[in-house]
């Protein structure tokens, strides 16, 4: 019971805090919250409390190797956006994330300092191949209910993966959790808001941001067996919130006159809508 209560208030906290981040900083910085392990980080913890260490170590590494197909995801959404709207660029990224999710399950068991390495030079072939940012977009009008949508939503692929997770096996439950849910409803409602330069911003962000996500996977998947859960998840969140402070300062270099910066207030308030 204390697990489940544990699982239905960190997953919604996290979430609620990056989508109340991204209406007051913007679709880009939202997305760089929303590439933080806020789903894989839960649920490698509680695998590893439900299941052991051996077993989290496992789902880690297939989530690690998960973040290939984000960037899949994420680049495919990005370069169909403008030309096909939200729904062709979702559908098209879905389907980019179903194919490289195929394609790495033979990567499943390689060593993890070697998949980290594979999975950083894909981030990064990613993040140079996303699109030039578009002109800016007006002031974003948001539903009162998207919040506690997306938080209901991450709640329930947290439970649901652990919970089935004895029946998944390690390598589907560590894919299942980087299944891009809080990329995609972020994207979308900043798309459908904002027009396709906000969807390409929010991508934008989860890409840059998915270096830190990686990094904390790999530590714990290289690290839980040997010093343990308290030890392990430590030193991969000091790794992930050194990594994440690093991008967020370049990319605030980068776009101090970029009208999809990291992280600037919106001038504007954002109106709720009674939709």
């Amino acid at each position: 019971m204390a697990l489940l209560l544990l699982k239905l208030v960190l997953t919604p906290v996290f979430i609620g805090g990056a989508s109340l981040a991204a209406r007051r900083w913007g679709p880009a910085f939202g997305g760089w919250i929303i590439s933080l392990p806020l789903t894989s980080g839960p649920v490698a913890l509680f695998l590893a409390l439900d299941r052991g260490s051996a077993f989290a170590s496992a789902a880690a590494e297939a989530s690690l190797a998960g973040c290939i197909a984000i960037s899949a995801y994420g680049l495919i959404y990005a370069r169909t956006a403008g030309r096909y709207g939200w729904p062709g660029a979702l559908a098209a990224g879905l389907v980019g994330w179903l194919l490289a999710a195929l394609a790495i399950q033979p990567m499943l068991h390689w060593p993890v300092p070697a998949l980290f390495a594979l999975v950083a030079l894909v981030i990064i072939a990613a993040v140079k191949l996303m699109p030039a940012r578009g002109s800016a977009a007006a002031a974003a009008t948001w539903s009162r209910w998207d919040v506690p949508l997306r938080m209901a939503v991450a709640t329930s692929v947290v439970i649901g993966v652990t919970a089935a997770a004895p029946t998944l096996g390690t390598g589907t439950s560590g894919l299942l959790a980087m299944l891009p849910i809080m990329g995609t409803i972020l994207a979308v409602f900043a798309h459908r808001a904002g027009g396709a330069s906000d969807g390409v911003a929010v991508q934008r962000g989860i890409l840059s941001g998915l270096f830190g996500t990686a990094a904390f996977l790999a530590v714990v998947a290289g690290s839980i067996e040997r010093i343990g859960v308290a030890g392990s998840f430590g030193i991969a969140l000091v790794t992930v919130v050194a990594i994440q402070t690093v991008v967020l300062l370049v990319l605030r270099a980068r776009s101090s006159a970029d009208a999809g910066g990291l992280p600037r207030p919106v001038d504007s308030p954002i109106r709720p809508t009674l939709s």
